[in-house]
């Protein structure tokens, strides 16, 4: 690029070390690692608050998250909550949300949660001379997907009750097409490293793990779900709070163009350029791509080429004595197979206090995914007619909701399929020809909020330690 293409007004300010474009929880866990190692940052953001798809609603006495709905506690992100102060504010899941139900035959069943009930399911009767003979079963030679590799080694009855509705419900994916050493790495590893899922899951057992950077957390925070009285959209309103103390956050700043110029990287933003000798970019595939495409074509084809599965929301609240079920789970997940088209549902006002009235039901169903692309266009009255059919006889409604919140995501999450991971290498490998430049997102490494605050926190300390 040379000096006759700038459009903006370049600052006085001295170059920043790095700037970070995205403010949703990828880049504001790594602005956040980056400020607190002493570093001079900016964080740019294109809309009026930072977060991303996090965002909770209250309205009425109901309250409800518009994206992700919970947080699996982890190293890092016990690290991070209590970095931030909030340990203390953060609620963990009422113990009912060790139940899982699973629809087979049309009526709910839990899936097992131990080796007893595993013993007792009905679930696990056809699965059972599978996982006898798994040990025995050859290794696949290359990449494979999700739903050849479950039923090669554990059969058809382990991919339809168990791994298609959670495939469904984690990724609203196709395991027919999402790769299972890109979407469940860990899986894919314990066939490859020991030549069977029961092998490997014993060696892993009796084996010390790896050193981590994250101290473990103390007893009784180590996996388990937590939120926040006033919804998950307050951990990233206090990322952008703490950071705003440390760094520049600039929110409602669409960036319009980014470019190396010598040792630096420029990006301009409401006519205004910053430099910084550090850029990284964690925005959705396609964002990157729009950013980078002036730059290099090639990456930009590359991130354009991830799919993201559409996915409609719907946060049903009910009346009281209108829900014959107790509720009494996480959720439930609705396999394909069982012929509905919402993918499971979620029990909120089971899992944590005050996100109901008194006496009311709050019930979040899901309905789209890879192989329901069209459902986002539905009209809100059609998406609620669907979960009211397909949930009602299940969970015993007999009253319409007296209160909804409908959210459309067109690109909700990005897709693992078959050739991600090479796609990944390769936008690496651009990457690397483009010094100081970081592309992250949940588009790479785990979609996650767990995984981005993991990955975030981990670039941050790899970029604090460059020159």
């Amino acid at each position: 690029m040379t000096d006759h293409d700038q459009t903006g007004t370049p600052s006085d300010a001295a170059p920043l070390d790095t700037i970070v474009i995205g403010g949703g929880i990828s880049g504001l866990t790594t602005a956040w690692g980056l400020a607190r190692a002493g570093k001079r940052i900016a964080l740019i953001e294109a809309a009026p608050r930072a977060g991303g798809v996090i965002g909770t609603l209250r309205e009425d006495g109901w309250q409800t998250e518009t994206g992700p709905n919970t947080l699996m506690v982890k190293a890092p992100l016990y690290a991070l909550l209590a970095d931030l102060g909030l340990t203390e504010e953060a609620i963990l899941a009422d113990q009912r949300a060790a139940r899982r139900y699973v629809v087979s035959q049309g009526q709910m069943v839990a899936l097992p949660s131990g080796p007893v009930s595993a013993l007792t399911s009905p679930l696990m009767r056809p699965v059972w001379p599978w996982l006898l003979r798994e040990p025995w079963i050859a290794p696949a030679k290359g990449e494979e997907t999700v739903a050849g590799f479950v039923s090669r080694r554990l059969g058809p009855a382990m991919l339809r009750s168990f791994v298609d509705p959670f495939v469904s419900g984690i990724f609203g994916g196709d395991p027919a097409r999402l790769s299972v050493q890109a979407a469940f790495p860990r899986l894919a590893a314990l066939e490859s490293g020991h030549g069977s899922i029961l092998r490997g899951a014993l060696a892993k057992m009796v084996t010390k793990p790896a050193p981590s950077p994250f101290p473990r957390p103390p007893k009784g925070w180590r996996s388990v779900i937590a939120s926040f009285p006033k919804g998950l959209q307050t951990l990233p309103e206090r990322l952008a709070d703490r950071l705003a103390d440390h760094a520049e956050v600039m929110l409602d700043t669409p960036v319009s163009r980014i470019a190396r110029v010598g040792d630096l990287w420029q990006v301009e933003a409401k006519g205004q350029i910053r430099e910084a000798r550090q850029l990284v970019l964690a925005v959705p595939a396609k964002a990157a791509a729009a950013l980078l495409e002036p730059l290099d074509a090639e990456i930009a084809a590359l991130l354009n080429q991830i799919v993201y599965a559409p996915m409609a929301s719907l946060a049903l609240g009910f009346a009281p004595g209108t829900v014959a079920h107790p509720l009494d789970a996480f959720g439930v997940l609705l396999p394909r197979p069982e012929g509905r088209r919402t993918l499971g549902a979620l029990f909120p006002s089971t899992l944590f206090a005050g996100r109901a009235p008194e006496g009311g039901k709050l019930i979040s169903a899901f309905i789209g995914g890879r192989l329901d692309p069209g459902a986002v266009t539905l009209s809100d009255d059609e998406l609620t007619g669907i979960a009211m059919r397909e949930l009602g006889d299940l969970l015993g409604l007999s009253a319409p909701p007296v209160w909804r919140h409908v959210r459309r995501w067109p690109e909700a999450i990005p897709q693992y399929e078959i050739g991600h991971l090479d796609r990944i290498a390769a936008i690496a490998a651009r990457e690397e020809l483009m010094p100081g430049l970081t592309l992250t997102g949940n588009w790479r490494g785990g979609i996650s909020m767990t995984d981005c605050v993991t990955n975030g926190l981990t670039l941050a300390a790899q970029l604090a330690e460059r020159p």
